[in-house]
């Protein structure tokens, strides 16, 4: 006797037509958009408009607005700067890997991921660049020998991996997501009925009829283009990682850490996935193509990377202890007993033991649940780069040397600012983009909707 295999839950819910799909999610942009889409961009844009005062005030007076010191060089910006790295992490995963292992699921989320990549990676372009002081001096990083004449950039230098890591990152995933637009854009075009909105979305989707030699030529693209941007996702945040590791500051010279920042970087991507999806869910009305099995997909995924990222924290240690060098051991008591534990407990309880919460189906399942637990993660994922940037920093090899980080308003002002800018981008692109890949989920109506489900 074989007993039968339940049907798995719908993906599309409400008994949705292929009409019924384009309506849904073309209508907030040929019509009004909700209210809730106004409260959110109110806030979000207040907030970054004190972002933007505190960058033109911090560029205005120089870095030294920082609470940076001659031991602590390194503060909140670099912290600032690979939390957003990994926040764009999700996306590409989401979208390249989902797509290359045919997971429908991705379908309702890719797009959004998609746009939080791209807009997380500018926010994360921009503190390097504050860092420099001289932020419009910027294109010194660039290899331009017939510019500079004698001066070339210096290869060996981590910093500079970073420029050649992101700039393709952002390049290729913004590719990735525009080509995924393109017929969407179609559709918008032949709806929309003002003047200048339709030329402009005629010009975005490049002519696109919908013919199977269409279809195919954007089937093959896309393929391709995951299969480009799949490695990247390991890529990026590795050598990231590789500022710290390839360093001889005790708790940074690891080989631990690519792995390790890896799953980190999925771990708070997928995590900033849920908070916007949810976030979209109920100011745009998406309930029926953002379900809960969507939410508990994710979820599932936050709990194996918030094991890896646990487990590599319980290696760090074990190693620093197993290594024998009285620095490195130093470096990790000081972390979890020193004057910053405060930091260091509160990333263990947010990375390690709260996703192991999730265990439990019915939190796991709750929409609310999962959003708090959601910002917890980031938080918790902030904290982490931040006790490796600070607390191995603060206590040096010479103890008249010792200082403690203290953030200014300027350190404050600038990351929430970051944050308000982002969210303000991410509300006007679900604004005047379809915020969810319209055409894809038609291809799996037939198959994962609720009335082929209820039929069978």
């Amino acid at each position: 006797m074989f007993k039968e295999a339940s049907i798995r839950e719908p993906l599309i819910l409400g008994n949705k037509s292929y009409g019924d799909i384009t309506a849904d999610v073309v209508g907030p942009i040929e019509n009004k958009a909700p209210k809730g889409w106004y409260i959110a961009i109110t806030i979000s844009a207040l907030i970054a408009l004190w972002g933007i005062g505190c960058i033109l005030y911090l560029i205005g007076t120089g870095i030294g607005t920082w609470g940076l010191n001659k031991t602590v060089g390194w503060a909140w910006d670099i912290t600032n700067f690979v939390w957003w790295v990994g926040i764009g992490h999700a996306g590409t995963l989401i979208s390249a890997v989902l797509l290359l292992f045919r997971q429908r699921w991705r379908m309702a989320i890719n797009r959004s991921a998609e746009a939080m990549t791209i807009f997380a990676v500018i926010m994360a372009a921009m503190f390097p660049g504050i860092h420099m002081g001289r932020l419009w001096l910027g294109y010194f990083v660039f290899p331009l020998p017939n510019q500079f004449g004698s001066l070339w950039v210096n290869f060996n230098s981590p910093l500079l991996w970073d420029v050649f890591a992101i700039s393709t990152y952002f390049s290729v995933s913004l590719v990735f997501w525009y080509i995924g637009l393109i017929p969407d854009f179609a559709t918008i075009r032949d709806r929309i009925k003002t003047p200048v909105a339709k030329k402009v979305y005629g010009i975005l989707s490049f002519g696109w009829s919908g013919k199977a030699k269409n279809w195919t030529r954007f089937e093959e693209v896309s393929l391709v283009l995951a299969g480009i941007a799949t490695p990247l996702v390991f890529s990026v945040h590795s050598i990231v990682s590789m500022d710290f590791a390839t360093s001889v500051i005790p708790g940074w010279h690891t080989t631990i850490f690519p792995p390790y920042f890896v799953s980190g970087a999925v771990f708070s991507g997928f995590a900033m996935v849920q908070t916007l999806m949810l976030i979209m869910r109920k100011t745009m009305r998406l309930e029926n193509y953002v379900t809960i099995k969507h939410v508990e997909y994710m979820n599932i995924v936050i709990i194996v990377t918030g094991s890896i990222v646990g487990v590599a924290y319980i290696t760090e240690l074990f190693m620093s202890w197993y290594s024998g060098v009285e620095y490195e051991s130093y470096a990790f008591i000081n972390r979890f007993s020193g004057p910053y534990l405060w930091a260091y407990w509160a990333m263990m309880t947010c990375n390690v033991i709260s996703p192991q919460l999730f265990w439990v189906k019915k939190w796991r399942r709750s929409l609310g649940f999962t959003f708090v637990m959601s910002i917890i993660v980031n938080i918790g994922m902030w904290f982490e780069r931040f006790v490796i940037i600070v607390t191995s920093l603060h206590r040096d090899y010479v103890p008249s040397s010792w200082s403690m980080f203290h953030p200014t308003f300027v350190d404050i002002g600038v990351f929430i600012g970051t944050i308000g800018i982002f969210f303000t981008l991410f509300l006007l692109f679900a604004r005047f983009f379809p915020v969810l890949a319209l055409n894809e989920l038609k291809s799996i109506l037939k198959v994962s909707g609720e009335e082929h489900k209820n039929k069978h």
